[in-house]
């Protein structure tokens, strides 16, 4: 198949590596044609401590994707998230020099370029910088402003910070894996383009992805992102307190979480018992189902609790700012029974499960369709936006070729290329 028509994402994870490889069908719709998933180790809370296992576990993941589609990879978008993550709001403004001509897009990208030279704090980086409103001459709620005259330009900007070592570890891993690195995308960002739709992030919407070590939250309000955060904790950790609460392993305390695990206590009656084999010749254990569902509950309260500070720091009791499309739940921990219900009793907000599968197209298998793959197929649909760009972009390079001087055309390169770039940079020296 033509490369230009493989699209890959990558999805770190917790408790498990996907890579994802899909191509556009004649109709322009997304068709995954190889999966490949492994068991992450090496990464806790979305951050990687162990390099060696980790670049085991993505060549892992590749190769099963490479063997399902019988397609070489060359790049991957890589999602990233973690405990590290934190994001910030800023206002920045340029005074234009020449007012008589129309704001163009090379404005758009000074203003996004100053934002870049924020300082931050050391050891941190500037991943993304997304607009939210622009102010032409102090009229303000702007969404686009290519086009109009005015001196002054400024807008308010949602930026996305990380630690740099955390990307460097996670690029080293992917380029020791022997994959090129085509580029970086924040996880809920790319879950959102899986499984919300236009309409939705129009009303406002708050996508909480539930991992394994992180739970991701992204809210969308008439179609900007406008708050994300990354809460320390996933289904892990409802894992371990089985665990701990029942005295018995962590891989039979996953199997009853998946099997028999419920949000909402209530549900279970007293005499619903599950008999668990003991280790090496022991007497099997019996554990009431009531119990086991208290244990999930009362963890599973405290992360909903924290997502919920968060959709209030955004300022959803605001009239201007009401998420009216309410909460869309996804990732792999969305699937525990009763948690809508327990979402919908604690927020008092609309809920919905977030499948992957509107933007896909029809014939894909099932199992793509699960919440757990929604962060993977996001960013095999970025990838897609990725090199649709750089392909327009080589047009007008070629196109412009003449016209424009070398130092433009410098400038021009977006500033999340040129964070992508200065990493690639920096791995080729570090060889």
């Amino acid at each position: 198949m033509d490369g230009n028509n493989l699209f890959v994402g990558l999805d770190i994870g917790t408790t498990k590596i996907v890579a994802m490889i899909g191509s556009l069908n004649e109709y322009n719709k997304l068709k995954i044609i190889g999966i490949g998933k492994s068991k992450s180790l090496g990464v806790h809370r979305g951050v990687v401590n162990n390099i060696t296992q980790t670049i085991q576990s993505i060549q892992a993941a590749i190769n099963e994707a490479e063997a399902d589609s019988a397609e070489k990879i060359e790049q991957v978008i890589v999602g990233i998230a973690g405990q590290h993550i934190r994001s910030l709001q800023h206002s920045d403004y340029i005074t234009r020099t020449n007012s008589d001509q129309v704001i163009d897009e090379d404005d758009l990208e000074r203003l996004i370029n100053q934002v870049y030279k924020l300082v931050m704090l050391p050891g941190e980086e500037i991943i993304h910088v997304l607009p939210q409103e622009y102010k032409v001459d102090g009229q303000g709620e702007i969404k686009e402003p290519i086009g109009m005259f005015g001196g002054r330009l400024e807008a308010n900007f949602h930026v996305v910070v990380g630690q740099v070592s955390s990307i460097k570890n996670i690029a080293r891993c992917i380029k020791s894996a022997g994959i090129d690195f085509e580029g970086i995308t924040l996880e809920p960002i790319a879950s959102s383009d899986a499984v919300l739709n236009q309409e939705e992030k129009e009303a406002g919407v708050a996508l909480i992805d539930i991992g394994g070590g992180t739970t991701d939250l992204a809210i969308f309000k008439d179609g900007i992102i406008r708050h994300t955060s990354v809460i320390p904790f996933g289904g892990n950790v409802i894992t371990e307190d089985i665990k701990e609460g029942c005295s018995i392993i962590e891989k039979q305390a996953e199997l009853l979480k998946i099997k028999f695990g419920s949000a909402w206590p209530g549900e279970n009656k007293e005499n619903e018992i599950v008999s668990i084999p003991g280790l090496r010749g022991r007497d099997p254990k019996e554990i009431t189902l009531k119990n086991l569902s208290k244990i999930i509950h009362a963890r599973v309260v405290e992360i909903i609790e924290q997502v919920y500070i968060e959709i209030k720091n955004y300022g959803h009791e605001e009239q201007k700012k009401k998420l009216i499309g309410g909460i869309v739940l996804t990732g792999g921990g969305s699937q525990l029974k009763h948690l809508k219900q327990l979402v919908e009793y604690i927020t008092g907000m609309d809920t919905r499960l977030g499948y992957p599968s509107e933007h896909l197209a029809g014939n894909n298998s099932i199992e793509i369709s699960s919440p757990m793959y929604a962060t993977a197929v996001g960013l095999v649909m970025n990838s897609t936006k990725v090199k649709r760009n750089n392909e327009d972009k080589n047009e007008c390079e070629t196109n412009n070729n003449n016209i424009e001087s070398e130092s433009e055309k410098v400038e021009r390169t977006t500033v999340f290329e040129r964070f992508t770039q200065s990493l690639k940079t920096f791995l080729d020296n570090a060889e």
